[in-house]
């Protein structure tokens, strides 16, 4: 399958809203909150679309297997999010996002890159650990849960932003 890489926009909203809600089912942003992810001046989101299908089921809505949000927020960038499909985990698209986020963090200058997982989400604590993060802190009970509240793990990855790297341009093909 082949993958491309696009800045999110707001006719990708019911793609986004149906998969976060799959995906995180007792935290998911709502509808409301996307806007004002996507409205936010910091805020970075791509889509990964899928190339065979770039234009989706309905008209003007792109078939969308994944996302990541980046808040630029000066020397320390926090990823607000990564989700991949279903039918997509395993193929490494959780990776490609990944390395989008790093890439556009540094070239904006970033020392840091910051995020919080759920510390029961085995496979993107792997994923995390895989692409250079770090354990900082725990925030205890942060998220919620099916049997009550679940910990955050706070993860750090450190940048170089004098280490030369490729373009984080949105439309680059991921295999």
């Amino acid at each position: 399958m082949t993958v491309l890489l696009a800045p999110a926009h707001w006719r990708d909203l019911p793609q986004l809203v149906q998969l976060e809600a799959e995906a995180h089912p007792h935290d998911a942003w709502t509808e409301a909150a996307w806007w004002g992810e996507l409205a936010g001046d910091r805020r970075e989101y791509v889509v990964a679309v899928d190339s065979a299908h770039p234009g989706g089921e309905v008209p003007g809505q792109r078939h969308v297997l994944g996302y990541a949000g980046l808040d630029h927020g000066g020397s320390v960038a926090d990823v607000m999010t990564i989700t991949v499909h279903p039918a997509a985990r395993g193929t490494g698209l959780g990776r490609r996002l990944m390395d989008h986020l790093v890439r556009s963090a540094t070239q904006r200058g970033a020392e840091a890159l910051l995020l919080e997982v759920r510390a029961d989400n085995e496979p993107a604590l792997r994923l995390y650990a895989r692409t250079g993060f770090e354990p900082l802190s725990t925030r205890r009970g942060y998220y919620r849960g099916p049997s009550g509240p679940v910990d955050a793990v706070v993860l750090r990855r450190l940048l170089d932003p004098a280490r030369p790297t490729e373009p984080a341009t949105p439309e680059v093909s991921a295999r």
